[in-house]
């Protein structure tokens, strides 16, 4: 399993629990019945409905392997109030080099990311770019299209 820090706030926290509870407590008893159905059927070698619920079974189990790994690194964003500098949980505003309108995301860690709703990840390129960051600094974002200059305009 991976070491790093999974960074949440208090609202993605609650979420992973959810996940995880439902998982344990409702789909992983549901596949074991559908494992326990298809057993009954016979002959497993061609059985598409023994196979499925298997393979369904493993994705759940390593999504919960996952989530328990990930509650286990959790450090919870605290706000801090105004640092004066791009943090995970910041709330920053920038404007992308050629463009005019300013887009406004919110640093969080991987587990929330949503950039359709203004949630990127510090892991990303943008969010990893932005981090340390100061008004009305520029910097530099490397991605697969190539680089990207953001002017930073404000951080809450």
């Amino acid at each position: 399993m991976n070491n790093n820090v999974v960074y949440l706030t208090e609202e993605g926290l609650e979420k992973i629990h959810e996940e995880l509870a439902h998982l344990k407590e409702v789909k992983r008893p549901e596949i074991s019945e559908k494992l326990v159905v298809a057993i009954a059927q016979g002959d497993l070698s061609e059985n598409a409905d023994y196979t499925y619920a298997k393979q369904e079974l493993g994705f759940v189990e390593g999504r919960i392997q996952d989530l328990e790994d990930s509650l286990r690194r959790a450090q919870i964003i605290e706000d801090k109030g105004p640092t004066g500098i791009v943090r995970v949980g910041s709330t920053v505003t920038i404007v992308e080099d050629g463009f005019e309108e300013p887009e406004t995301y919110r640093i969080v860690g991987v587990h929330e990311a949503d950039p359709g709703k203004g949630l990127i990840s510090n892991e990303s390129p943008f969010g990893h770019a932005l981090l340390g960051a100061r008004v009305k600094q520029t910097v530099t974002v490397k991605t697969p299209a190539g680089e990207t200059l953001l002017k930073v305009v404000s951080i809450d």
